[in-house]
């Protein structure tokens, strides 16, 4: 079969290594890639956001199957055009994958579905936020209503940091806001395919949004993340799926809006139980990095069976025991401008100590890899334990020259607290 990836960051080169290994695949395509991808499939030159061209690609090059890597395409249509024309698609179609496209859609659907969520309120004017908040006690969680690539919240401390923030928001045009309430606990990511009715558990992660050691400084897309999360532990993992992730999935087909696809559900895990934080309509970012490193079945097979409506006849996805760690090495600057044009070396090195290295933001001058981002490189080892994963991983970090980059260095320190 031949299968298109789209996507250009270490989740598709993520997902491309693990593709590449399954029998059923002929050759794979990716849009628009980068040269970690490279060394799995055929990099094609196709804007994503160009629907035609990506049909057309497909309609000429025999594709069987696309799996559709990034949050924008999802919540653009891409994949209801492309199951229009017949093809099979990884991701659900626009309206489900609103659950990650608009914060005001997810909280609504779990007022009426009694999820257990934040308290919030929706403002479509700067006036009426900033009068809402009044409504919350300190701190207070500002989050813009729309797509922002794991940035466009920010947890407020004081009045002037909340009215910052909302400012900072009503500065775009036709912008709208949720506040909601500081929910106190730790948070973990669950990971479920469905197919609209099926759904089974695809593991569990805890990211590291801060830019800084001890979670400190602005919000990124992601620092590094470990899997499992043991936090998260078998009882509470249940209970999520059955109050918050089964209740979303039966609205959204009641609405005639099956999901089908990956759903990422954001927990805080509080004194009274899991709650939503919330939702993502696609593995997440550098949580897809731990969770294929780990995962031991076929991919392909899993998700045409996600696809094709039929995951009930296939058997539970199985993981090694071992714990993945990533560490993410981004450019300096980053989540501000990031410095970009700064050259990369040793990788080969770092993957000798038997870690993976996985490209996000990366790019060829000439024979030189260098940086073309924000989050460059996800450096990602497997380890018995949190402790060891994690020394692991730095040290495939210390093997990479990247003059220009940085990177945490407590990435997983939470677990490895908890470990005698």
């Amino acid at each position: 079969m031949n299968v298109l990836l789209l996507g250009s960051g270490g989740r598709e080169h993520a997902l491309a290594w693990k593709l590449a290994q399954s029998p059923l695949l002929e050759r794979l395509y990716a849009a628009p890639g980068n040269p970690g991808i490279a060394e799995h499939a055929e990099i094609v030159d196709i804007a994503v956001n160009d629907h035609r061209a990506v049909i057309d690609f497909c309609l000429r090059h025999s594709i069987g199957f696309v799996v559709i890597g990034p949050e924008a395409p999802l919540v653009a249509g891409l994949a209801d055009n492309l199951r229009t024309m017949g093809l099979a698609v990884f991701g659900p179609n626009k309206v489900p994958a609103q659950l990650e496209g608009s914060k005001g859609f997810t909280k609504d659907l779990c007022a009426r579905e009694r999820i257990p969520t934040a308290g919030y309120v929706r403002c479509e004017s700067r006036d009426g936020a900033l009068a809402s908040l009044e409504d919350f006690g300190l701190p207070v969680v500002i989050k813009a209503d729309g797509l922002a690539a794991g940035k466009g919240v920010t947890v407020a401390f004081t009045h002037e940091e909340a009215e910052g923030a909302v400012h900072a928001i009503f500065a775009e045009p036709g912008a709208s806001v949720v506040i909601e309430e500081f929910l106190e606990g730790e948070e973990a990511s669950l990971f479920v395919l469905t197919d609209g009715e099926t759904l089974v558990s695809f593991g569990s992660a805890q990211d590291h949004k801060r830019v800084g050691d001890g979670d400190t400084g602005p919000n990124t897309g992601g620092m590094g993340a470990y899997s499992p999360a043991p936090v998260l532990t078998p009882a509470l993992e249940a209970r999520a799926i059955d109050e918050i992730v089964r209740p979303t999935i039966a609205a959204l087909a009641r609405m005639g809006a099956p999901y089908s696809g990956v759903l990422y559900a954001g927990l805080m895990l509080t004194p009274t139980g899991p709650k939503l934080i919330e939702y993502n309509a696609r593995f997440g970012d550098p949580e897809c990095q731990v969770l294929m490193m780990r995962y031991t079945g076929d991919l392909l097979q899993l998700m045409l069976a996600v696809a094709k409506g039929e995951l009930a006849g296939q058997p539970a996805p199985t993981f090694a025991a071992r714990t993945a760690l990533t560490v993410v090495m981004a450019a300096n600057g980053y989540p501000g401008t990031p410095e970009t044009g700064g050259a990369i070396a040793g990788i080969e090195r770092a993957e000798a100590t038997g870690a993976k290295v996985f490209h996000a933001g990366t790019r060829m001058d000439g024979d030189t890899l260098v940086a073309a981002g924000g989050r460059v490189l996800s450096v990602t080892a497997l380890g018995e334990t949190a402790k060891a994963a994690q020394a692991a991983a730095y040290a495939a970090v210390d093997a990479i020259d990247f003059p220009t980059g940085f990177s945490r260095r407590d990435i997983g320190w939470r677990e490895v607290a908890r470990q005698p």
